[in-house]
């Protein structure tokens, strides 16, 4: 019953009740500029406190790991969903990045719970936003270019310049300089992160047409791509990067969630013969609310297990 997660709840249902409830543009993109650049502040001046060197092998098997994601998950939805081929590369690139706001509920649940987990967490999520979409659009074009305007759009995307510039400042100015900030930035954080999950939730209530159109199959590769790729990320992040139980969590959560914010703007550009709805629908309506309600538990408990 965490109250994130009731608020989040609370927009899916006014949405499909019909209500009048919306968030104005210009408030959600604020929103959106907050939330990415308190968690690169945060996870900067965590990093500051820890030799580099001890994040070099968890950054590698990150960045391979958002890359080499969507080739394992297109042949899938080629086959096992029926989908085209731009349609499944579109989709397996927004399954090959990262969800900044399931990382964002994901350690606010740990850290609730008093389970700690690794500093560096952060900046894992900044690495693996890029490297998916990378992989989706040379799918899409079957191993050809995609056009540098494509790759340089995902390089200067605003959720990787917030979350690596944020990074990068709270590593710069430390414990000590991020004082100032943290009334607005460490304080206001569950509270402003409740009403961007509020948003969310009407968006997502809001795609539920999309969803039926699209069929139950890409339905159920909602529901067992982040199953499979949490456990994946949660073995990989004990067994081979000695994480804690909750870095092993946080860190499969990552693999199991998709992106419904870069990828979409990206593979709209890159793949424009591509149907938008199937990755944005997917990735919102199912995955999302799927990994909030029962993958994130589920990680952490098989983390403390483990």
């Amino acid at each position: 019953m965490d109250p994130l997660i009731l608020v989040f709840a609370l927009g899916v249902a006014a949405r499909l009740a019909r209500s009048d409830l919306r968030f104005p543009e210009p408030v959600y993109e604020a929103l959106s500029i907050y939330l990415l650049m308190a968690i690169g502040l945060k996870g900067g001046v965590e990093l500051s406190h820890q030799p580099l060197a001890q994040v070099a092998l968890p950054a590698f098997v990150a960045v391979l790991a958002g890359f080499a994601l969507p080739f394992l998950l297109f042949p899938v939805l080629r086959i096992g969903v029926g989908l085209k081929r731009v349609d499944a590369a579109s989709v397996a690139a927004h399954y090959g990045s990262v969800s900044v706001v399931t990382f964002a509920i994901g350690s606010a649940w740990l850290q609730q719970r008093a389970v700690p987990y690794e500093s560096f967490m952060p900046v894992l999520l900044a690495l693996m936003e890029a490297p998916g979409i990378l992989a989706g659009v040379l799918l899409a074009r079957a191993g050809g270019a995609g056009g540098s305007s494509v790759y340089r759009e995902v390089a200067v995307n605003k959720g990787v310049v917030l979350l690596i510039g944020g990074i990068a400042i709270g590593w710069v100015i430390g414990p000590e300089g991020f004082q100032p900030l943290k009334p607005v930035f460490g304080d206001l954080f569950r509270g402003l992160l409740a009403l961007y999950l509020l948003e969310l939730g009407l968006v997502v209530g809001g795609r539920m047409p999309d969803l039926r159109r699209a069929g139950p199959r890409l339905i159920a590769f909602g529901m067992a791509s982040p199953l499979v790729m949490g456990a994946l990320g949660l073995l990989l992040g004990h067994g081979l990067l000695g994480l804690s139980a909750g870095g092993s969590t946080l860190f499969g959560l990552l693999l199991a969630s998709a992106s419904y914010i870069a990828a979409p703007a990206a593979m709209r550009m890159a793949v424009p013969e591509a149907n938008p709805a199937l990755g944005i629908s997917a990735a919102l309506a199912v995955t999302f609310p799927f990994n909030v309600f029962v993958n994130l538990p589920l990680l952490a408990w098989l983390g403390g297990r483990l």
